[in-house]
């Protein structure tokens, strides 16, 4: 875009030039912060192990665990990871009579931010899977149940599944505070 504003006999109106450079100029600024903030994110998870272990899960990023660990606390709260999913929004809705189970979508009850996060985080590793298994590479048991998933059901069911269990995984992890550990 630069070079495209510097000749004047370029696509770009010349009346627009001024308003373009403006904007390059603040766009920089922006990814300047951005990179600060990142810096920011990783000196901050060098001190918490609760950070360190959050991030050897695969969908879990710099973001997602400094989120995780601020919002949540105190994992001892939730007596299972069935129970810290629910909390996030991540569980069925369900609509049971009797002998009949019903589940339907998830509930939605939870934080936005943070099941945003994990169902961002678990399509990534969906992608990653499939990108992997095209290349012939090895898949670990969770990426290749979730690849399985995906193809019975529609990618965002199994993004949100895949997010659900992300969700217990980080609960298993940080509640005993054991590192996660993949299985072929």
């Amino acid at each position: 875009m630069r070079a495209a504003l510097a000749d004047p006999s370029g696509p770009v109106p010349s009346i627009l030039h001024a308003s373009l450079i403006e904007l390059l100029e603040e766009i920089g600024t922006l990814e300047q912060r951005c990179k600060h903030l990142d810096r920011e994110l990783k000196r901050l998870h060098e001190h918490d192990p609760v950070i360190e272990r959050l991030l050897k899960i695969p969908g879990i990023g710099d973001l997602t665990a400094t989120a995780l660990r601020a919002s949540v606390v105190d994992i001892q709260r939730f007596p299972s990871g069935r129970h810290f999913a629910s909390y996030l929004g991540l569980t069925s809705r369900e609509h049971s009579s009797g002998e009949h189970r019903r589940l339907g979508r998830i509930t939605k009850q939870g934080d936005p931010y943070l099941r945003t996060l994990l169902i961002h985080g678990a399509r990534s590793v969906l992608l990653a899977a499939r990108s992997a298994q095209r290349r012939g590479l090895a898949l670990d048991r969770l990426r290749t149940w979730a690849l399985d998933l995906q193809e019975r059901r529609c990618h965002n069911k199994a993004a949100v599944a895949l997010a659900n269990k992300l969700a217990r995984i980080v609960w298993a992890t940080w509640r005993h505070g054991r590192d996660f550990k993949t299985h072929p």
